[in-house]
């Protein structure tokens, strides 16, 4: 699932990149009334729409459940503060490294996923807070260092990590 914003002038930014197990529209628990994002499935999906009423009480009594979700929100809640400092100091060169490894869920899995679903380049510069331009000459870029690469799907190579630790 993609998370989206888009402001007044029809600019979209992606927020979020959800996966299997991750959770959504955990704001209304608090009573928040206005949903700051779609949600847009960007690969077949099912969810499993939980009631506030049931959700509620499942963090009351179910201990384990709560833990996990407990968990989950304060991961989410890392991630977000990286991509914020991600956005404030570094190009958009590493972050679209970056991006593209937190696609392959690396660092939250033993195998980080070898390749990736399609994601579009104007998906990806939504996500970095660039041009589809610059996401394109970064990915070419990318392609000829041997970090990605596109037989039968967008694969990235896990020492795309060095992008981002080199300064």
């Amino acid at each position: 699932m993609k998370l989206s914003v888009v402001n007044l002038f029809g600019k979209e930014a992606v927020v979020a990149i959800l996966g299997p197990g991750d959770f959504l529209g955990e704001g209304s628990i608090v009573y928040q009334s206005v949903r700051m994002s779609t949600a847009t499935a960007i690969t077949p999906t099912t969810l499993l729409a939980i009631e506030k009423d049931e959700m509620v009480r499942a963090l009351h009594a179910e201990h384990e459940f709560s833990d996990h979700f407990i968990s989950y929100m304060v991961s989410r809640n890392i991630r977000t503060e990286e991509a914020l400092i991600d956005q404030l100091f570094n190009s958009s060169e590493k972050r679209l490294a970056r991006a593209l490894l937190l696609l392959t869920q690396y660092g939250r899995r033993d195998e980080p996923l070898k390749w990736l679903p399609k994601v579009s380049q104007e998906m990806l510069a939504g996500m970095i807070g660039t041009t589809r331009t610059r996401v394109s000459f970064f990915m070419t870029k990318f392609k000829k260092l041997g970090f990605i690469g596109y037989e039968g799907g967008l694969h990235i190579n896990p020492s795309l990590l060095s992008v981002i630790l080199h300064e």
